[in-house]
């Protein structure tokens, strides 16, 4: 007769053999592409990139205010502005020559001193099933603020870009 931990066992291995989840890496690179900007710009500096960390917010063990590029802290958003500019922003995990895109989100700012905002992408969004692969946050398909940590490394690059 099998014991109540070896069914638990079994169930586990089942489970996590049938699922492979990407284990939490940290971001190595973060590319903004889109809009009226020339070229992709590609973010690779590791003090950069240690701010803007995937697995940060919601679906995650911590209790971030501000993570990934958002800024968790205000909740969803109901409705953006009229935007003039849309970026995706890619994140990658893994180690060169390797590294894969693990999370994308969209990035929308308009002018002057108005607050970007970012999207995560939603059940019928093209990125959704990328995401899931990485991480289920529970409010995929919503805006929200942009962090503005974000805003001050990404606003100049894009700038400079277009």
């Amino acid at each position: 007769m099998r014991t109540a931990a070896s069914v638990l066992l079994a169930i586990c291995s089942t489970v996590s053999a049938a699922s492979p989840l990407v284990a939490k890496q940290r971001t190595v690179k973060i590319t903004i592409s889109g809009a009226d900007l020339k070229q992709p710009i590609e973010i690779s500096d590791p003090n950069i990139l240690a701010k803007f960390q995937v697995w940060t917010g919601p679906g995650t063990s911590g209790n971030d205010r501000q993570g990934l590029i958002i800024d968790w802290s205000q909740g969803p958003v109901r409705e953006i502005p009229t935007v003039l500019h849309k970026y995706q922003v890619s994140f990658y995990g893994g180690s060169p020559p390797n590294e894969r895109i693990v999370y994308v989100v969209y990035y929308v700012f308009g002018s002057g001193a108005d607050p970007g905002y970012v999207y995560l992408p939603g059940g019928s969004d093209e990125w959704y099933s990328v995401n899931m692969h990485s991480i289920f946050r529970g409010v995929e398909g919503k805006w929200f603020r942009a962090w503005s940590a974000w805003e001050h490394v990404a606003r100049p690059l894009i700038e400079k870009g277009t």
